[in-house]
Protein backbone atom coordinates (compact mmCIF):
# COMPACT_ATOMS: atom_id res chain seq x y z
CA UNK A 1 0.00 0.00 0.00
CA UNK A 2 1.22 3.48 -0.88
CA UNK A 3 0.41 6.64 1.06
CA UNK A 4 0.41 10.09 -0.56
CA UNK A 5 0.47 13.07 1.79
CA UNK A 6 0.25 15.72 -0.93
CA UNK A 7 -1.56 16.26 -4.21
CA UNK A 8 1.75 16.29 -6.09
CA UNK A 9 2.83 12.98 -4.60
CA UNK A 10 -0.57 11.47 -5.34
CA UNK A 11 -0.52 12.68 -8.95
CA UNK A 12 2.63 10.66 -9.59
CA UNK A 13 1.06 7.54 -8.06
CA UNK A 14 -2.16 8.08 -10.01
CA UNK A 15 -0.25 8.38 -13.30
CA UNK A 16 1.39 5.02 -12.65
CA UNK A 17 -2.07 3.42 -12.70
CA UNK A 18 -2.54 4.41 -16.34
CA UNK A 19 0.44 2.42 -17.61
CA UNK A 20 -0.81 -1.20 -17.49
CA UNK A 21 -2.79 -2.38 -20.49
CA UNK A 22 -5.67 -2.77 -20.24
CA UNK A 23 -6.02 0.01 -17.66
CA UNK A 24 -7.29 -1.35 -14.32
CA UNK A 25 -10.70 -0.28 -13.05
CA UNK A 26 -10.43 2.07 -10.11
CA UNK A 27 -12.77 2.35 -7.12
CA UNK A 28 -12.59 5.30 -4.73
CA UNK A 29 -13.77 5.55 -1.11
CA UNK A 30 -13.70 9.13 0.22
CA UNK A 31 -13.61 9.31 4.04
CA UNK A 32 -12.89 11.67 6.90
CA UNK A 33 -10.94 8.95 8.70
CA UNK A 34 -11.68 7.50 12.14
CA UNK A 35 -12.49 4.36 10.18
CA UNK A 36 -15.00 1.90 11.62
CA UNK A 37 -16.68 -1.25 10.30
CA UNK A 38 -19.00 0.85 8.14
CA UNK A 39 -16.02 2.32 6.29
CA UNK A 40 -14.44 -1.12 6.06
CA UNK A 41 -17.60 -2.44 4.38
CA UNK A 42 -17.18 0.29 1.74
CA UNK A 43 -13.55 -0.66 1.20
CA UNK A 44 -14.42 -4.36 0.93
CA UNK A 45 -17.17 -3.56 -1.59
CA UNK A 46 -14.72 -1.44 -3.59
CA UNK A 47 -12.22 -4.29 -3.52
CA UNK A 48 -14.88 -6.64 -4.97
CA UNK A 49 -15.83 -4.23 -7.78
CA UNK A 50 -12.49 -2.93 -9.07
CA UNK A 51 -8.87 -3.83 -9.69
CA UNK A 52 -7.49 -0.88 -7.72
CA UNK A 53 -8.83 0.76 -4.57
CA UNK A 54 -8.00 4.30 -3.46
CA UNK A 55 -9.11 5.73 -0.13
CA UNK A 56 -8.88 9.38 0.89
CA UNK A 57 -8.65 10.54 4.51
CA UNK A 58 -9.42 14.22 4.92
CA UNK A 59 -11.34 16.05 7.66
CA UNK A 60 -12.94 18.71 5.50
CA UNK A 61 -13.26 22.09 7.26
CA UNK A 62 -15.78 23.36 4.69
CA UNK A 63 -18.47 21.00 5.94
CA UNK A 64 -18.22 22.02 9.60
CA UNK A 65 -20.13 25.06 10.81
CA UNK A 66 -19.26 27.45 13.66
CA UNK A 67 -19.35 25.64 16.99
CA UNK A 68 -19.27 22.18 15.39
CA UNK A 69 -16.67 19.53 16.17
CA UNK A 70 -14.00 20.17 13.54
CA UNK A 71 -11.22 20.71 16.08
CA UNK A 72 -12.03 17.59 18.11
CA UNK A 73 -13.06 15.32 15.24
CA UNK A 74 -11.10 12.06 15.75
CA UNK A 75 -7.96 11.71 13.64
CA UNK A 76 -6.38 8.31 14.43
CA UNK A 77 -4.32 8.28 11.23
CA UNK A 78 -1.99 5.40 12.02
CA UNK A 79 -4.89 3.16 13.00
CA UNK A 80 -6.72 4.16 9.81
CA UNK A 81 -3.73 3.36 7.63
CA UNK A 82 -3.33 -0.03 9.26
CA UNK A 83 -7.02 -0.79 8.63
CA UNK A 84 -6.61 0.18 4.97
CA UNK A 85 -3.54 -2.01 4.69
CA UNK A 86 -5.34 -5.02 6.19
CA UNK A 87 -8.22 -4.66 3.72
CA UNK A 88 -6.18 -4.43 0.54
CA UNK A 89 -6.26 -0.71 -0.24
CA UNK A 90 -3.72 0.17 -2.92
CA UNK A 91 -3.31 3.91 -2.38
CA UNK A 92 -4.32 6.24 0.48
CA UNK A 93 -4.49 9.97 -0.17
CA UNK A 94 -4.03 12.10 2.97
CA UNK A 95 -3.95 15.71 1.74
CA UNK A 96 -3.56 18.80 3.89
CA UNK A 97 -6.06 21.64 4.12
CA UNK A 98 -3.57 24.00 2.45
CA UNK A 99 -3.08 21.48 -0.36
CA UNK A 100 -6.78 21.17 -1.17
CA UNK A 101 -7.74 24.80 -0.44
CA UNK A 102 -5.04 27.17 -1.68
CA UNK A 103 -5.08 30.77 -0.57
CA UNK A 104 -7.47 32.94 -2.56
CA UNK A 105 -9.86 30.12 -3.43
CA UNK A 106 -13.17 31.55 -4.68
CA UNK A 107 -15.07 28.82 -6.53
CA UNK A 108 -17.14 26.19 -4.75
CA UNK A 109 -20.08 23.87 -5.43
CA UNK A 110 -23.64 24.82 -4.51
CA UNK A 111 -25.95 21.93 -3.63
CA UNK A 112 -29.04 23.76 -4.90
CA UNK A 113 -32.47 23.16 -3.40
CA UNK A 114 -31.41 19.75 -2.09
CA UNK A 115 -28.84 21.50 0.07
CA UNK A 116 -31.36 23.74 1.83
CA UNK A 117 -33.52 21.14 3.61
CA UNK A 118 -32.98 18.79 6.54
CA UNK A 119 -29.19 18.49 7.00
CA UNK A 120 -28.75 21.53 4.77
CA UNK A 121 -31.13 23.59 6.92
CA UNK A 122 -29.73 22.33 10.21
CA UNK A 123 -26.11 22.82 9.13
CA UNK A 124 -25.99 25.72 6.63
CA UNK A 125 -23.18 25.31 4.11
CA UNK A 126 -22.48 21.73 5.15
CA UNK A 127 -23.61 20.09 1.92
CA UNK A 128 -21.98 22.77 -0.24
CA UNK A 129 -18.69 22.14 1.54
CA UNK A 130 -19.08 18.39 1.19
CA UNK A 131 -19.77 18.61 -2.55
CA UNK A 132 -16.84 20.96 -3.07
CA UNK A 133 -14.33 18.55 -1.58
CA UNK A 134 -15.91 15.51 -3.25
CA UNK A 135 -15.70 17.14 -6.68
CA UNK A 136 -12.06 18.09 -6.04
CA UNK A 137 -11.28 14.53 -4.99
CA UNK A 138 -13.11 13.08 -8.00
CA UNK A 139 -11.03 15.34 -10.26
CA UNK A 140 -7.80 14.24 -8.57
CA UNK A 141 -8.54 10.51 -8.32
CA UNK A 142 -10.50 10.12 -11.59
CA UNK A 143 -12.21 6.91 -10.42
CA UNK A 144 -14.51 4.66 -12.38
CA UNK A 145 -16.57 3.93 -9.27
CA UNK A 146 -17.11 5.85 -6.03
CA UNK A 147 -18.42 3.96 -3.00
CA UNK A 148 -20.36 5.90 -0.35
CA UNK A 149 -22.50 4.86 2.59
CA UNK A 150 -26.28 5.13 2.62
CA UNK A 151 -26.27 6.31 6.24
CA UNK A 152 -25.52 9.82 4.96
CA UNK A 153 -28.49 9.58 2.61
CA UNK A 154 -28.85 13.27 1.80
CA UNK A 155 -25.13 13.53 1.15
CA UNK A 156 -25.35 10.57 -1.22
CA UNK A 157 -28.34 12.13 -3.03
CA UNK A 158 -26.43 15.42 -3.41
CA UNK A 159 -23.39 13.65 -4.85
CA UNK A 160 -25.53 11.77 -7.35
CA UNK A 161 -27.24 15.03 -8.37
CA UNK A 162 -23.86 16.75 -8.80
CA UNK A 163 -22.49 13.87 -10.88
CA UNK A 164 -25.54 14.01 -13.15
CA UNK A 165 -25.70 17.81 -13.42
CA UNK A 166 -21.98 18.38 -13.99
CA UNK A 167 -21.37 15.32 -16.21
CA UNK A 168 -18.86 13.78 -13.85
CA UNK A 169 -17.93 10.39 -15.26
CA UNK A 170 -18.18 8.41 -12.04
CA UNK A 171 -20.52 5.55 -11.16
CA UNK A 172 -21.73 6.34 -7.62
CA UNK A 173 -22.55 3.22 -5.59
CA UNK A 174 -24.43 3.46 -2.30
CA UNK A 175 -23.56 0.80 0.28
CA UNK A 176 -25.98 -0.38 2.99
CA UNK A 177 -25.92 1.03 6.52
CA UNK A 178 -23.81 -1.00 8.95
CA UNK A 179 -25.12 -1.12 12.50
CA UNK A 180 -23.59 -1.94 15.86
CA UNK A 181 -24.78 -4.89 17.94
CA UNK A 182 -27.52 -2.79 19.54
CA UNK A 183 -28.80 -1.31 16.26
CA UNK A 184 -27.08 2.07 16.41
CA UNK A 185 -25.91 3.12 12.94
CA UNK A 186 -22.12 3.15 12.84
CA UNK A 187 -20.63 6.64 12.91
CA UNK A 188 -17.24 8.07 13.82
CA UNK A 189 -19.13 10.35 16.22
CA UNK A 190 -20.48 7.42 18.25
CA UNK A 191 -17.24 7.49 20.23
CA UNK A 192 -18.32 10.83 21.71
CA UNK A 193 -21.30 9.21 23.46
CA UNK A 194 -21.25 8.46 27.18
CA UNK A 195 -23.00 5.22 28.25
CA UNK A 196 -26.25 7.05 29.18
CA UNK A 197 -26.14 9.02 25.91
CA UNK A 198 -25.65 5.83 23.93
CA UNK A 199 -28.75 4.35 25.52
CA UNK A 200 -30.70 7.48 24.53
CA UNK A 201 -29.30 7.38 21.00
CA UNK A 202 -30.89 3.98 20.38
CA UNK A 203 -34.21 5.78 19.87
CA UNK A 204 -33.09 6.67 16.33
CA UNK A 205 -32.66 3.08 15.20
CA UNK A 206 -35.77 2.04 17.14
CA UNK A 207 -37.77 4.68 15.29
CA UNK A 208 -36.72 3.59 11.80
CA UNK A 209 -37.24 -0.04 12.78
CA UNK A 210 -40.79 0.77 13.90
CA UNK A 211 -41.45 2.56 10.61
CA UNK A 212 -40.23 -0.41 8.59
CA UNK A 213 -43.01 -2.57 10.04
CA UNK A 214 -45.81 -0.32 8.70
CA UNK A 215 -47.59 -0.42 5.34
CA UNK A 216 -48.62 3.21 4.75
CA UNK A 217 -46.70 6.51 5.00
CA UNK A 218 -49.00 7.80 7.73
CA UNK A 219 -48.59 4.67 9.87
CA UNK A 220 -44.82 4.65 9.33
CA UNK A 221 -44.46 8.27 10.39
CA UNK A 222 -46.70 7.86 13.46
CA UNK A 223 -44.90 4.70 14.57
CA UNK A 224 -41.51 6.38 14.35
CA UNK A 225 -42.74 9.58 15.97
CA UNK A 226 -44.21 7.63 18.89
CA UNK A 227 -40.75 6.20 19.64
CA UNK A 228 -39.08 9.60 19.37
CA UNK A 229 -41.73 11.41 21.39
CA UNK A 230 -41.07 9.03 24.28
CA UNK A 231 -37.32 9.51 23.81
CA UNK A 232 -37.68 13.27 24.20
CA UNK A 233 -38.68 12.79 27.84
CA UNK A 234 -34.97 12.16 28.36
CA UNK A 235 -33.15 15.51 28.72
CA UNK A 236 -30.19 14.00 26.86
CA UNK A 237 -32.24 13.59 23.66
CA UNK A 238 -33.36 16.44 21.38
CA UNK A 239 -35.11 15.56 18.12
CA UNK A 240 -33.89 17.51 15.10
CA UNK A 241 -36.29 16.25 12.44
CA UNK A 242 -38.29 13.24 11.32
CA UNK A 243 -39.64 13.03 7.78
CA UNK A 244 -40.64 10.72 4.96
CA UNK A 245 -39.13 11.95 1.72
CA UNK A 246 -38.68 11.10 -1.93
CA UNK A 247 -35.20 9.47 -2.02
CA UNK A 248 -33.63 11.57 -4.79
CA UNK A 249 -35.16 15.00 -4.16
CA UNK A 250 -35.85 14.90 -0.40
CA UNK A 251 -39.29 16.41 -1.03
CA UNK A 252 -41.66 15.14 1.65
CA UNK A 253 -44.15 12.53 0.47
CA UNK A 254 -47.90 12.63 1.08
CA UNK A 255 -49.91 10.22 3.23
CA UNK A 256 -51.19 8.46 0.08
CA UNK A 257 -47.73 8.11 -1.49
CA UNK A 258 -47.09 4.88 -3.40
CA UNK A 259 -43.61 3.67 -4.24
CA UNK A 260 -40.17 4.14 -2.67
CA UNK A 261 -39.62 6.57 0.17
CA UNK A 262 -36.89 7.32 2.67
CA UNK A 263 -37.49 7.97 6.34
CA UNK A 264 -34.83 10.36 7.67
CA UNK A 265 -34.25 11.29 11.30
CA UNK A 266 -31.73 13.43 13.15
CA UNK A 267 -31.24 14.14 16.84
CA UNK A 268 -28.73 15.66 19.19
CA UNK A 269 -27.82 13.32 22.03
CA UNK A 270 -25.88 15.15 24.70
CA UNK A 271 -23.71 17.30 22.45
CA UNK A 272 -23.47 14.79 19.59
CA UNK A 273 -25.52 15.08 16.41
CA UNK A 274 -26.59 11.74 14.95
CA UNK A 275 -28.59 10.75 11.88
CA UNK A 276 -30.27 7.60 10.62
CA UNK A 277 -32.61 6.52 7.82
CA UNK A 278 -34.44 3.59 6.35
CA UNK A 279 -35.64 2.81 2.82
CA UNK A 280 -39.34 2.00 2.58
CA UNK A 281 -41.66 0.98 -0.25
CA UNK A 282 -45.41 1.57 -0.09
CA UNK A 283 -47.69 -0.43 -2.36
CA UNK A 284 -50.96 1.35 -1.63
CA UNK A 285 -52.40 -1.86 -0.17
CA UNK A 286 -52.76 -2.27 3.56
CA UNK A 287 -51.46 -5.49 5.04
CA UNK A 288 -53.88 -7.95 6.60
CA UNK A 289 -53.97 -7.92 10.38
Amino acid sequence: MKVASSITEFADLRDELETPSPRPTLAFVPTMGALHDGHISLIDLARSLADTVIVSIFVNPLQFGPGEDYARYPRPLEDDLEACRRHGVDVVLVPTVADLYPAGRQVSVNAGQLGTVFEGAARPGHLDGMLTVVLKLFNLVRPDIAILGQKDAQQLACIRRMVADLNVGVDVVGAPIVREFDGLALSSRNRYLTPPERTSALALSAAVRAAREQDTPEKAYLAAYDVLERAESDPLFALGYLALVQPTTFVEVTDDHVGPALMVVAATVGTTRLIDNVELTFTGRELDD
